[in-house]
């Protein structure tokens, strides 16, 4: 078994993102609204921060096109990616936009609510910190919503399931 050893720099970043993803996360989607279209984004960088107040975060990647919106909008949703959807979640990781053939519909504020996904936290923007080459975005939960099912997971590159109990 080969073993390697780096110091994270510039010249180790490959070998910095494989250790990283040696780190199986979920997926979400998250989306807003922009110029009154809908808009989207695949994200794997999510984590609940606190309970009292319901406070979420997610990091998306500065180099992003779709960065300058994302930490600017008011209020958008995450969306938990289900098992079986790992083609939606593939979608809006190459565009933000095509929502024609995606099955959603306007929450309450108006921002996209994705279908059949595992968990969907509505939520209004508390603040964005700076996060090197991402942003870390820190979200208050109006409203959350969940089913029972499985989830779609992230890990070296790869989208997969999640084997064990619901």
């Amino acid at each position: 078994m080969s073993v390697s050893s780096f110091k994270p720099g510039p010249e180790t970043i490959r070998a910095f993102r494989d250790a990283l993803g040696c780190y199986g996360t979920g997926v979400t989607v998250v989306t807003t609204l922009h110029e009154d279209q809908p808009l989207g984004m695949t994200v794997n960088s999510f984590a609940s921060v606190s309970l009292d107040p319901p406070l979420v975060l997610w990091c998306p990647a500065k180099a992003s096109a779709r960065h300058p919106v994302f930490a600017a909008a008011p209020r958008y949703a995450i969306h938990v990616m289900g098992e079986t959807q790992q083609e939606l979640a593939v979608h809006f990781s190459r565009t933000g936009n095509g929502f024609d053939h995606v099955n959603w519909h306007a929450g309450q504020d108006g921002v996209p609510h994705l279908d059949g996904c595992l968990a969907r936290f509505d939520c209004v923007a508390r603040a964005v910190h700076d996060g090197g080459d991402h942003s870390i975005v820190v979200g208050e939960v109006l409203h959350a919503t969940h089913r029972p099912g499985l989830g779609l997971m992230f890990k070296r590159g790869q989208y997969g399931g999640f084997a064990g109990l619901e």
